[in-house]
């Protein structure tokens, strides 16, 4: 696979799914959220919510967290290396790709509720189509950047991860 190829595959996945800028990084098309309501501790939320989500050429999700469970999803492209911190600062890593072609490769993986976690592709010359469903639904009002401070006090000995995967200029919860 060229770049050239890689960037025009890129435009086509943008524009025949929508795909928006995600603040996070990357991009984002929802295509699912369930008019069911469940009560939460927050209030009334939808069931469940899907989205298409998008990562080339070195782009990243950063460090973030939201108050529901995150099944991923693989679909295509290069494998994703999810990054997972739990609340005592343990790091788990995921490889998010093809099974068929990978054995340590998994078509899904979950994030537990309010683990902060980060993706990168595996390669930074490619990229992956992926979904992620959130149960009950996601919404922004409950997904939080995390500070660069906030997880280097969590988890010192990953210093260079979460620095590398900082979401751009974050010194302190944005969200």
């Amino acid at each position: 696979m060229t770049k050239q190829n890689t960037v025009l595959e890129v435009k086509e996945l943008v524009e025949r799914f929508e795909l928006k800028p995600h603040p996070e990084g990357g991009f984002y098309s929802e295509t699912y959220r369930d008019p069911r309501q469940i009560q939460t501790s927050a209030g009334p939320r939808n069931a469940s919510t899907a989205i298409y989500y998008l990562l080339d050429r070195g782009a990243y999700s950063a460090w973030h967290r939201i108050a529901s469970d995150e099944l991923w999803h693989f679909y295509a492209g290069a494998p994703l290396l999810i990054h997972v911190l739990d609340e005592s600062g343990t790091l788990i890593t995921h490889r998010l790709g093809n099974a068929m072609q990978a054995q340590d490769a998994s078509f899904q993986i979950s994030v537990p509720a309010r683990h902060w976690f980060a993706a990168e592709l595996e390669q930074p010359d490619t990229w992956a189509l992926v979904g992620c469903t959130v149960a009950p639904g996601f919404e922004f009002s409950e997904f939080e950047l995390a500070g660069t401070a906030q997880l280097l006090k969590l988890a010192p000995e990953h210093g260079e991860l979460i620095q590398r995967l900082a979401a751009k200029g974050a010194t302190s919860r944005t969200g």
